[in-house]
């Protein structure tokens, strides 16, 4: 007679890996968490009390190409820091703080120390985001995946007021834009990444423009901005937040302007990291492909009133929270 387990899916395995992160799990977990690791669905009590006219806010995603480099390296903790980090900032772009976080994980076999490892991650980056890693799903697919290799995704619900939101803001000509330093790719570039470097190096070589090794480089953990910005959130002259991913720095900017609006960038502005210089160098690759693929050492830009100049300033530096004035809204 065959076996669920001998077509390659092993129930108690799954059963034992659920009870191995439950403990981490249950370190995100907050006074309006209701329900425990393992149910049918995630329970949360919306403080309604503590808002006006709440609006929720939601954003799924994954680590993409980044995972590559997890599996080469067997290094797994950082890409669900990564995970939670990019859909943060996600929603921090309309002005929501996170409440809950879902995780996705499959793989063909259930390696039960690797998904310890990326949950560690998880539950990492969900505290340090004051969210609750509420629930998720574990899903084994023997055949479908190869061998030592996962995929995991994300999804976030966060909260704003809704007078707060970033969209219903008004950009205006002569806003200021400001932009917080990247800690490297974040999850972004990485197919452009992987093409050009891993032709030229190994993953343990050490380079050093890098002051590190490659591999360690390019997984580097995408930076959450959560905590340097939620101060100003609700402030008038912060009009716009842009989370700079896929598309690059004009790309995405542009979608928190009016129509008619465009960037003013002084690319000139903020030194461009070395890993950026390096896969440039290396693929021959043009400023024009560079500036569409990668965020070149900006994680995040803010669109700033003038007026609101100062307090802007003065936030950051209190933070002791670099930060670079790269542009104009025309």
């Amino acid at each position: 007679m065959t076996t669920y387990k001998e077509a390659g899916v092993d129930i108690e395995a799954g059963d034992q890996a659920v009870k191995k992160i439950s403990k981490l799990v249950k370190n995100t977990f907050n006074k309006n968490t209701l329900i425990d690791i393992g149910g049918f669905g995630g329970c949360y009590l919306f403080p309604k009390n503590d808002y006006d006219n709440p609006v929720l806010v939601s954003s799924a995603d994954g680590v993409g190409t980044k995972l590559n480099l997890a599996f080469m390296q067997n290094k797994h903790d950082t890409v669900g820091q990564c995970l939670v980090n990019h859909c943060t900032n996600d929603i921090l772009a309309i002005g929501a703080k996170p409440l809950f976080f879902l995780d996705y994980f499959a793989a063909g076999r259930l390696d039960q120390d690797v998904l310890s490892s990326v949950v560690e991650g998880l539950t990492k980056a969900c505290i340090e985001n004051s969210c609750v890693l509420i629930g998720g799903e574990t899903a084994e697919m023997p055949g479908f995946y190869k061998e030592n290799e996962y995929d995991i995704s994300g999804t976030i619900i966060g909260v704003v007021e809704k007078d707060h939101m970033m969209p219903a803001k008004k950009v205006n000509s002569g806003d200021i834009l400001y932009a917080l330093p990247s800690t490297g790719l974040h999850t972004n570039g990485y197919s452009l990444a992987r093409n050009v470097l891993l032709k030229e190096f190994k993953v343990d070589d050490y380079v050093d423009t890098l002051g590190k090794t490659v591999g360690e480089e390019l997984l580097s953990v995408h930076k959450s901005y959560l905590n340097v910005t939620k101060g100003i959130l609700e402030e008038n002259w912060l009009v716009g937040i842009s989370h700079i991913t896929g598309g690059g720095i004009v790309s995405n900017t542009n979608r928190v302007l009016d129509s008619g609006q465009e960037t003013d960038i002084n690319w000139g502005a903020w030194d461009i990291p070395a890993i950026f210089n390096l896969i440039q160098d290396v693929g021959n690759v043009s400023d024009e492909e560079m500036r569409k693929s990668m965020n070149l050492g900006l994680g995040i830009i803010y669109v700033v009133k003038p007026e609101g100049a100062d307090s802007f300033e003065a936030h950051m530096n209190l933070l002791n929270q670099k930060f670079y004035n790269v542009g104009v809204v025309r």
